[in-house]
């Protein structure tokens, strides 16, 4: 073997690798500080709470659309094209963002980046395929790609406190990540892509990719997807409405709950990572959803001293589900469907982080506008995740399809 380009390989596997970890940094910078963004925008424009909303599901509406009907892109015209192409529209946009001086042009701008980040996010999760070694190394790096996400969840929100209190206006986290950005387009342009396994001349096209909403695993890994998001998003959406009154002797933790919640998901998801390698990944999903189900019950019952503990601390159990979920759900078709399948598990995806704490907002509404109750149903989100992932342990339905596609489509890299 030519131990030169065996070296080369390495290092652009290296290089691919860092390039995905900080996409997925960088654009939960800008997605997960929305709610510290959303109070500057109401008082700059004079919106109600219920307009102001709509900065959190108008990108997640715009990464659903784009995960389902862009997803194929990623197999249509190659990993690297997809995610340069995504990068570029989101580089420009971001910038953009110091010319708005109307609601409805950030609304657009928050638009247009959703479904920017739809195309290099399905392009980045199909190369993740191109460069696991087996389906259990697929899981670990993914463990991995969404640990940069949650740190990229506690940096944003940092980045705009930061601004805000030197005077800097909030837009300027947009410059930081289109200068980012314009960084990651360099490094794309200058690695050279594995290239895609391909076992079969079916077509690479829309209807081929909503074609897979037909298929048992497609559509059970990403109801998997919506019900976790629901269950995650209720505790970054609405726990601080619902601990927002609290003065006991915790007030501490409850002062900085959001922030315990975040750094213990992304602590989490580097330690699974790990654990995934070591640990069959179906045991670890039912000990720790069980896990979040005793947080939420235990928040539900024993009232707020109880959530102020038990919400942040379910972080840590919701580390490694989302990111597993979506490793096996892609895992489960070839390499050549894999930005097809990304895309549409990512359609799930953000359709649970729009509709699950919309539902949740609109029954503590109903119910005197009080959060508890819309924690109520997030409990339930979670004993329905609970339930599926005991269903899948007992059941295995992926044994088989997991087993073949091990064999066919991965190899030493």
């Amino acid at each position: 073997m030519n131990t030169g380009s065996q070296i080369k390989g390495e290092q652009n596997l290296a290089v691919i690798k860092w390039l995905t970890f900080l996409m997925f940094m960088m654009f939960a910078m800008t997605t997960d500080a929305v709610g510290v963004i959303i109070p500057e925008v109401m008082k700059q424009f004079q919106v109600s709470m219920t307009a102001a909303g709509l900065m959190h599901y108008t990108p997640m509406i715009a990464i659903a659309l784009a995960g389902v009907f862009l997803g194929f892109l990623a197999d249509k015209l190659g990993r690297k094209v997809t995610v340069i192409l995504g990068l570029a529209i989101f580089a420009v946009n971001s910038y953009l963002y110091i010319a708005a001086n109307t609601f409805g042009f950030i609304l657009s701008l928050m638009a247009i980046g959703g479904l920017a980040i739809g195309v290099f996010k399905t392009g980045a999760l199909a190369l993740i395929g191109d460069i696991s070694k087996s389906t259990r190394d697929h899981t670990s790096m993914m463990n991995a790609v969404e640990g940069f996400f949650a740190v990229g969840a506690i940096i944003g929100p940092f980045i705009v406190t930061n601004f805000l209190s030197k005077g800097v206006a909030w837009q300027f986290l947009y410059v930081v990540a289109g200068t980012l950005c314009v960084i990651l387009i360099i490094l794309a342009l200058l690695v050279e892509y594995p290239k895609t396994i391909k076992t079969t001349e079916e077509a690479v096209n829309l209807k081929a990719a909503l074609s897979m909403l037909k298929d048992p695993y497609a559509l059970g890994f990403s109801i998997g997807a919506f019900l976790y998001v629901a269950v995650e998003c209720a505790v970054y959406v609405w726990m601080p409405t619902l601990i927002s009154k609290y003065e006991g002797n915790l007030v501490l933790i409850a002062t900085y709950a959001l922030t315990i919640f975040f750094v213990l998901r992304a602590g989490g998801r580097f330690f699974g990572a790990w654990l995934l390698v070591h640990f069959n990944w179906s045991v670890v999903l039912v000990i720790f959803s069980f896990l979040i189900l005793l947080c939420f019950l235990g928040s539900v019952i024993g009232g707020i001293e109880m959530a102020v503990v038990l919400l942040p601390l379910s972080g840590l159990f919701m580390s490694v589900i989302y990111p597993t979920i979506n490793s096996k759900g892609i895992s489960c078709f070839p390499k050549a469907q894999h930005g097809a399948i990304a895309g549409v598990i990512l359609f799930f995806t953000a359709a649970g982080a729009a509709l699950g704490p919309l539902s949740m907002g609109a029954v503590s509404d109903a119910c005197g506008h009080d959060a508890y109750y819309g924690f109520i149903l997030a409990t339930i989100f979670a004993g329905l995740l609970f339930v599926g992932l005991i269903l899948n342990l007992l059941l295995d339905p992926t044994y088989q399809r997991l087993s073949e596609l091990e064999l066919t489509q991965y190899r030493e890299i």
